[in-house]
């Protein structure tokens, strides 16, 4: 099984061109399965659906969260899925598999007010406050996720033209600027970048105060304690910000297109859609609708 395992790991790495992240959250799954199986003494090419449920259900008896035990049977619908396409076996039994229900909550969304107190807790006093303050306002302005944020690099910026390019495996889309971040990155990328930089190589927009390029784990932390000098209840994570900017831009007349077009959703046939937008036209959205452009 495991060479099964490895070779459908790499299928999704290359075929998929799915994040190491998203990958790690595969092998996680599947490695408990696997250990489901042992304890079972099962066969995983001589599977029966019943069994597959009575793991599932199991999971959710043990506590695990609906959305975790729906991505768990997401995970082995797959491997079965690539099972069946390389005939190891003939039948998904996966199919008639129930997933628990999950109840869908609106996403957290920080009002206005909120946004403008977090995002001037931030001072350009001193190296890492300058700093915090040009990454706050780049997600916020954007919406961009965590990975695309600590990812960026110094080229990835054009202020003359007041976008940031995210660049992934399978595309590159144009986010605008809003002004507040334009200053904010001019004031980083002229006064504290190049001081906090150890190696002249490092393409990094953003990097720690060692010099190496920003963790997810620091950008976490980041927003945490910024989150708590604003004396703000509501949880705040970077997917907060994220959802925040969509909302913001939908409540000031942006339609929901040109938002998902700036978001960058993965969907295939939704990016054919969103890619016949002409960047003039998203340009003008954004700053007719953004309320820091």
């Amino acid at each position: 099984m495991e060479k099964q395992i490895k070779l459908f790991l790499d299928f999704l790495k290359n075929d998929k061109k799915l994040s190491e992240n998203t990958l790690q959250s595969y092998n996680r799954d599947i490695q408990q399965y696997k250990l489901f199986l042992e304890m079972n003494r099962l066969n995983y090419l001589k599977i029966e659906n019943d069994e597959i449920q009575e793991y599932i259900d199991g999971l959710k008896n043990f506590g695990k969260k609906p959305a975790t035990v729906s991505r768990n049977l997401a995970t082995l619908r797959a491997f079965y899925g690539f099972l069946m396409r390389t005939k190891k076996i003939k039948n998904n039994p996966t199919f008639n598999v129930q997933a628990p229900k999950i109840e869908k909550k609106a996403p957290s969304v920080l009002t206005s007010e909120e946004i403008n107190i977090l995002l001037d807790q931030p001072k350009n006093v001193d190296l890492k406050g300058t700093r915090d303050k040009a990454m706050l306002e780049v997600a916020y302005a954007t919406g961009m996720k965590v990975t695309e944020i600590i990812d960026l690099n110094v080229d990835d910026i054009d202020l003359e033209n007041s976008v940031a390019y995210i660049r992934t495996k399978k595309n590159t889309r144009e986010v605008p600027l809003g002004t507040m971040a334009i200053k904010a990155l001019e004031e980083y990328l002229n006064n504290v970048r190049s001081v906090l930089l150890r190696d002249e190589n490092n393409k990094a927009l953003f990097v720690n105060m060692n010099g190496s390029r920003l963790t997810r784990q620091g950008f976490w932390k980041i927003v945490k304690y910024y989150k708590e000098k604003a004396h703000i209840d509501k949880d705040i994570t970077p997917h907060v910000l994220r959802h925040s900017f969509a909302t913001h831009l939908l409540q000031n007349g942006a339609d929901l297109k040109s938002i998902q077009t700036m978001l960058g959703h993965s969907d295939v046939n939704s990016t054919q859609v969103y890619a016949q937008f002409e960047e003039s036209n998203l340009k003008k959205i954004y700053h007719n609708a953004f309320p820091r452009a």
